[in-house]
């Protein structure tokens, strides 16, 4: 915290805005200590609060830009490339859609307090090509309270903050060491999640040439997008696909035989919408269901058609 505070010192708000900016741009270096520090030292008679924030927000929307353009040029596929990198991959894609087809553009006000978050909903709002000016709009108004929190802490909270790294500083190398610890220890329980995670996943998959012939064929009794609308009508669906209500999955295979040939396609990191999807309706009695390898990006990669 010491260093911290050096560097604040020498380098001011262009310290502030470095680290804001490498964290949205998907950087692992987390912003928050910075500025609960920036903000302790205003209190001090550092920045003004106001600088800081303005500071904060500017690089925020550069970076955010920046994901904002990746989604405009590749479209929904950007969503699953994020998502690969995140340690909670298998829930990202659907959370995002989710979170944004309920509260659409004003989901960024509240984007940058949800872990891994941020840049996918910034990603998506290029692809399904929202206005760049309401965009700058909602993104810098969740920038500039995610920012005034952080600043707003340390300068409320001054005096907590400087005790507690002053027993962090008497505990010496002790001290880094628990810190180093806690990270350790959260990073080892996201793994062994995503390690289970993974180990439920193990389900046949269907690959799109085997799914072309069974169309063909018509030995398909439901085909079913499991995608939130918004993704769907971004990048539309495979012919005869049909769309369900994730809340009421079971009303939705009402009519589909149980024994029929089933079979659902998302466009996540290891089909995890479709497999969890699936196992729900095991449950329930389905016994011939199987994603579909590589989702719909598989499909249009295929040059296969799709409809919108």
């Amino acid at each position: 915290m010491d260093q911290l505070i050096a560097l604040l010192q020498e380098y001011g708000v262009g310290f502030v805005f470095v680290n804001v900016l490498a964290l949205q741009a998907g950087l692992p270096l987390p912003a928050y200590p910075t500025l609960i520090a920036a903000g302790a030292l205003a209190a001090a008679g550092g920045t003004a609060l106001w600088q800081l924030v303005a500071v904060g927000v500017l690089a925020s929307i550069v970076a955010d830009t920046g994901w904002y353009a990746a989604g405009r040029r590749f479209g929904m596929r950007i969503l699953s490339t994020l998502c690969r990198v995140s340690l909670s991959q298998d829930s990202c894609v659907r959370q995002t859609e989710s979170i944004f087809q309920r509260f659409g553009p004003a989901s960024m006000l509240f984007a940058k307090f949800v872990p891994g978050f941020a840049s996918v909903a910034t990603a998506l709002a290029g692809a399904i090509r929202l206005r760049y000016w309401m965009f700058v709009l909602f993104d810098a108004i969740g920038a500039g309270l995610w920012v005034g929190l952080g600043v707003g802490l340390g300068y409320l909270f001054r005096d907590a903050i400087g005790e507690v790294m002053a027993k962090l500083s008497s505990l010496g190398k002790y001290g880094v060491a628990l810190v180093i610890a806690a990270f350790v220890v959260w990073i080892a329980i996201k793994w062994w999640r995503r390690y289970l995670f993974v180990k439920q996943l193990r389900m046949d998959r269907v690959s799109v040439d085997e799914l072309k012939r069974m169309l063909d064929e018509k030995r398909v009794q439901a085909l079913v997008d499991v995608r939130s609308a918004i993704t769907q009508a971004a990048t539309g669906r495979i012919p005869g696909a049909l769309a369900i209500d994730m809340q009421k999955i079971e009303d939705s295979f009402k009519g589909v035989p149980i024994d029929g040939e089933v079979v659902l396609y998302c466009a996540c990191p290891n089909e995890a919408t479709a497999v969890k999807v699936a196992q729900k309706l095991r449950k329930v009695g389905y016994k011939r269901i199987r994603p579909l390898l590589g989702g719909i990006d598989a499909w249009i990669d295929a040059g296969l058609d799709v409809e919108r």
